[in-house]
């Protein structure tokens, strides 16, 4: 069995993640968000709701504990929630962790997609999940980055990946995508230890984002 906790388990992607793994006697699941009644999982028979928040580092520890796997699905304050998950999990012993991010990290998505989302982004907020993003990489974990093109809800599974040092590919991906390369690395971590991975939809290159469509949260 595998022992799986969601940081952020409220979230879009991370709600997918939990459908697709729900009342598999393959997985333990530990659900961690802030207010606990917005996740219904009475009949589910492989998970533990947790009601916490990422700045409490004493709550993650004690929830660390005995985990094989930690995703974070998170916003906000990312070089601070980057902290805190790192501290918990080295003090709890916990080596795997898949962390979320938008694409940009490294400058390697090219105009004029690239442009746009450091426009739409902003500056601090960029600089900050950058930030983030350097300290999942400079720490001890056995961590794999996930760096997603403009997200979208359309019922698909259709992506294509880019390493570290590849330029980006694409505009937009469909959360549900996002959600299926999650599972695959927790089915098969020691395939995506520390990589950072873009993922995009094939064949979006040209098409850009309508920033009325936009959507912030994971």
């Amino acid at each position: 069995m595998t022992n799986v906790l969601i940081l952020g388990a409220y979230g879009k992607i991370a709600r997918i993640v939990e459908q697709n793994l729900l009342n598999n006697p393959n997985y333990q699941l530990t659900l961690f968000l802030r207010n606990a009644s917005r996740l219904n999982m009475k009949t589910a028979t492989n998970v533990k709701v947790v009601e916490g928040d990422v700045a409490n580092k004493a709550l993650l520890e004690k929830y660390m504990s005995g985990q094989d796997v930690v995703y974070a699905n998170l916003n906000g304050q990312m070089e601070r929630w980057a902290r805190n998950i790192v501290q918990a999990m080295d003090a709890s012993q916990v080596k795997q962790l898949i962390w979320i991010t938008g694409s940009g990290l490294y400058h390697e998505v090219p105009a004029p997609f690239g442009s746009w989302v450091e426009n739409y982004v902003g500056h601090e907020s960029k600089e900050d999940t950058r930030r983030g993003a350097k300290v999942i990489e400079t720490s001890d974990l056995n961590y794999t980055i996930i760096r997603a093109a403009y997200m979208i809800n359309a019922d698909e599974v259709d992506y294509e990946l880019t390493k570290k040092g590849e330029t980006f590919k694409g505009t937009m991906i469909s959360r549900k995508s996002i959600a299926d390369f999650v599972v695959k690395i927790i089915d098969h971590p020691e395939e995506y230890i520390h990589g950072s991975y873009g993922i995009s939809k094939p064949g979006t290159d040209d098409k850009l984002p309508e920033i009325r469509m936009m959507e912030h949260d994971l």
